[in-house]
């Protein structure tokens, strides 16, 4: 991935780390956090200007979140509930619980949008309940817009300060990866045993 993403970033430049960015949005095993690393080192070498490098890559991350938010909007509410009306009892998830969520969703999906955008893993799936709710889209892509700016700038000058030391800060991305994945695998551990109760207080 490391050898894959500086070939990219050399051989096209800020199109190449726009595209890598967009990517990442919505194929979660390319890091954003090395991407960004690899720009802000090419940047600090003179490849190309720290400022284009930010607005580049922030372009490419709106152009993932496009595609996620527009997968949500075309799915819609009403299939997905149709989905969990079928399906949701088998893990304990019923229509109305779907409903709690979207509700919450339509009442919170601002700082859940842009404060989204600031932690790993969490930063690419937000975008399709923000498509599937019908958030406003000038909300959506101005926020995301916001904390991809905050997210990419952050990485980017990190790469472009330490330049060739910028392992030493994807190392730490790598604990923050780490710890968002051990909190994915609990929440899941918890719909298993969910589902393991409901299974036996059937029989």
């Amino acid at each position: 991935m490391l050898e894959f993403s500086l070939s990219v970033i050399e051989s096209i430049g800020l199109l190449g780390a726009a595209l890598l960015i967009a990517i990442e949005v919505i194929i979660l095993p390319i890091p954003s956090e090395l991407v960004l690393l690899l720009t802000g080192v090419n940047a600090g070498q003179g490849n190309f200007s720290l400022i284009g490098a930010v607005f580049a890559t922030t372009a490419g991350s709106l152009l993932g979140a496009a595609v996620l938010y527009l997968i949500g909007w075309w799915v819609s509410e009403e299939r997905i509930r149709n989905l969990v009306k079928r399906y949701g009892k088998y893990v304990g998830f019923h229509a109305k619980d779907f409903d709690k969520a979207t509700s919450w969703f339509d009442r919170y999906g601002v700082p859940v949008v842009l404060f989204g955008r600031l932690i790993p893993v969490v930063r690419s799936l937000v975008s399709i309940p923000a498509g599937l709710t019908r958030m406003n889209p000038y909300k959506f892509f101005g926020y995301t817009a916001i904390g991809s700016l905050v997210w990419n700038t952050a990485w980017i000058t990190a790469g472009y300060v330490l330049g060739e030391n910028w392992e030493v800060a994807d190392q730490f991305s790598s604990v923050v990866d780490y710890l968002v994945y051990a909190v994915i695998a609990f929440i899941g551990l918890q719909l298993v045993i969910r589902f393991i109760k409901a299974r036996r207080s059937k029989s």
